[in-house]
């Protein structure tokens, strides 16, 4: 076999051993790993090519962004903090069709901001949001789905574990990757809430409800109370890297104390969860560092391979357009959506897509944003579909059966797919700030 054939048949075998529950590092590691050995016949350089690889990986100081991130995640996750701002947000929405529905996505946006988990944020608003609308007789359908829809903004809005993944995989700035998410983010959330205002004017079924008329007014003092720690927090993130103040890892050291602290001052953290964030820091950091450290090992034998520069040739010779490459990547996102989680998508599809993007001149952070977010479809369709799986899980209530998660999240996942063809037609959406 020749080394391009090597490396397709690598591609598939990794997508095969993926789907059939192989963990995605030693998918990626081993089969790489004996592509090499195989392309070159040399042992000792394929060891030597894995040596690198974790070295790299291991010494590569944006890499401190991961632990401090996924901490202040934690902390605020777990001091409770996402119920706050949604009970703000419900009182803003409460007296519009699907109200509850809109409020459910802005606090999704601002918990996106301190936690950059579509996990964490199905399993707060699956516990918090729901049973307020069930309880107001929306849609069960409506309920779950909105929650499915807007918890994929944990992904998209920084600090995303997401978009760092990718600024590891594209050796992109992760500040820079961190400043183009905030406007697809914002954009996102705007359409969620439109469709949900769409759907209240012409589809009123779908939504379901009743007036919140037993609800109590929020006090000015209340809401503050509610939601300056978490604006605390993002001003001092968000604004540090964008004001040049802070580092991405200075950012995240500075938003993990200060995240701390306001747990502390609040009551609302104890040396049992104090110990439990920690411990759950450095599994997901492990996890991700061992991620990264197989997709440097992947990307390696991709370059051996050239696959990149043959699937660049077979476009050149066909004269595809920019379009019709794009349409090819979105489809292949979509499909693999339905099979692999986000960041399995990211670690396959960038280093074999991205070489044929920059000689187009295209920013590679624009690229980052597009991929994240075809990718993130994946959460809400079905086989895979995490975010809906984490809400039935976590809901355990058996009138809503995983079909009511899936068909619930359907629309928002087509309002995903035209905000993808949005940032696809107008790149400057996702430089903008930076520019």
């Amino acid at each position: 076999m020749s080394p391009i054939e090597i490396g397709l048949a690598s591609v598939i075998a990794i997508v095969v051993l993926i789907y059939l529950g192989v963990y995605i590092p030693i998918a990626l590691g081993v089969v790489s790993f004996v592509s090499i050995w195989l392309m070159r016949d040399n042992f000792d350089l394929a060891m030597n090519l894995i040596k690198i690889a974790v070295g790299d990986s291991v010494m590569e100081y944006t890499f401190a962004t991961v632990p401090l991130f996924t901490f202040m995640g934690l902390i605020v996750s777990k001091a409770g903090m996402g119920g706050d701002i949604y009970d703000v947000m419900n009182a803003a929405f409460r007296k519009i069709k699907g109200g509850i529905g809109m409020a459910t996505v802005g606090a999704n946006a601002v918990f996106a901001a301190v936690t950059g988990s579509s996990i964490a944020s199905a399993s707060v608003f699956s516990t918090v949001a729901v049973p307020q609308m069930l309880r107001y007789d929306y849609n069960r359908r409506f309920a779950v789905g909105v929650v499915a829809g807007s918890s994929v903004l944990g992904m998209i809005i920084p600090p995303s574990a997401m978009l760092i993944i990718y600024s590891f995989v594209a050796e992109q700035s992760v500040g820079d990757m961190f400043l183009a998410g905030i406007v697809p983010g914002i954009m996102l959330a705007i359409a969620y809430i439109a469709a949900i205002a769409f759907a209240g004017r012409f589809f009123p079924n779908f939504i379901g409800g009743r007036p919140a008329t037993d609800y109590e007014p929020m006090s000015k003092r209340e809401v503050a109370g509610k939601t300056l720690p978490l604006v605390a927090l993002i001003v001092i993130v968000l604004g540090g890297i964008y004001s040049g103040f802070f580092t991405p890892v200075e950012a995240g050291a500075a938003g993990a104390g200060v995240g701390l602290l306001i747990a502390i001052l609040r009551g609302r953290m104890t040396l049992k969860t104090f110990w439990e964030a920690l411990l759950e820091t450095g599994h997901i950091t492990a996890a991700i560092l061992f991620l990264i450290t197989a997709a440097s090992i992947y990307s390696r034998m991709l370059g051996l391979a050239a696959l990149p520069n043959e699937l660049a040739d077979i476009i050149a010779n066909n004269q595809l357009s920019f379009t019709a490459i794009m349409v090819m990547y979105v489809i292949l996102m979509l499909f693999l959506g339905t099979l692999l989680d986000t960041a399995s998508i990211i670690l396959i599809v960038v280093p074999l897509f991205l070489p044929l993007i920059e000689p187009l001149g295209l920013s590679p952070v624009w690229f980052g944003i597009v991929t994240v977010v075809g990718a993130e479809i994946g959460l809400l369709t079905p086989p895979l579909g995490i975010s809906c799986f984490v809400i039935k899980s976590t809901l355990n209530d058996d009138r809503i059966k995983l079909k009511d998660v899936f068909l619930g999240a359907l629309p928002f996942a087509f309002v995903m797919l035209l905000v993808l063809i949005l940032l696809i037609k107008y790149p400057a959406l996702s430089t903008a700030i930076l520019n």
